[in-house]
């Protein structure tokens, strides 16, 4: 029988999930026992680019409540499309990253995306889309500070891993501010414990100095099976046994 809450949780079924379950009723959360009332209401309004896909995440919370005191991956594309379950096997971790979007995204929405699950840590991956929309270097490390604070805020003991903005092909004229953002958020993470800086763009690059092109898919800006088998063995040992 499909295991319909692991294919979701992988980052699909969007389509499905947003004719079925806009009209959805609510259910639990938490492994255990469930009722309506363990789920945090939604926002009162879901609108911009992403809208479809966060009222999924919200569907899918109501119909298929993720445990707490789990893992959430959180931020753009490179979440998106990452298979945890292939990379993770045996983990129940949840995938809420949503395409396209940018730190800030991901801070205003977090309680839809990550607080109403309670995790114990949280992986993000965004900057990449920010600083190609023009933002700077320090308004990316801004937006990262405003995710920890306000993730703090509410689970103040939840280890927050940050993924490296990577280095492209598609971007490359882009790396150097890339890389202060990086190093911005470096320095930020070493003055708390509670955060962790995986540092995925150093091993991303090869003898030439360039992006490994092995690492890509074709449009020499997401990341091939290579590029996230690279990226499961950096964060695994930040991860919660």
């Amino acid at each position: 029988m499909t295991d319909f809450g692991s294919f979701f949780r992988r980052g699909g079924g969007f389509a499905i999930l947003v004719v079925l379950g806009l009209a959805a009723a609510g259910c639990g959360d938490d492994a255990g026992p469930t009722s309506p009332s363990a789920v945090e209401p939604p926002p009162a309004a879901i609108a911009g680019p992403w809208a479809a896909e966060l009222s999924a995440f919200d569907a899918q919370d109501r119909a298929d409540p993720y445990r707490k005191n789990g893992v959430v991956f959180v931020g753009s594309s490179s979440i998106r499309f990452w298979d945890l379950d292939a990379s993770f096997p045996g983990r129940d971790y949840l995938n809420r990253g949503f395409g396209g979007s940018q730190i800030a995204d991901s801070v205003e929405y977090l309680d839809l995306l990550v607080l109403r699950h309670e995790p114990q840590a949280v992986v993000l991956y965004a900057g990449d889309n920010d600083i190609a929309a023009g933002k700077t270097p320090e308004t990316v490390a801004a937006d990262f500070a405003a995710f920890a604070r306000d993730l703090h805020a509410e689970l103040p003991a939840a280890r927050l891993v940050f993924l490296a903005i990577k280095p492209s092909i598609a971007r490359w004229e882009l790396v150097d501010r890339m890389r202060e953002a990086n190093r911005l958020i470096a320095d930020r993470t070493a003055a708390d414990a509670r955060l962790v800086y995986a540092d995925v763009h150093t091993p991303m690059i090869g003898p030439d100095g360039r992006p490994r092109p092995d690492l890509l898919v074709g449009d020499g800006l997401h990341l091939s099976a290579a590029g996230y088998a690279l990226w499961t063995e950096i964060v695994r040992p930040h991860l919660p046994e």
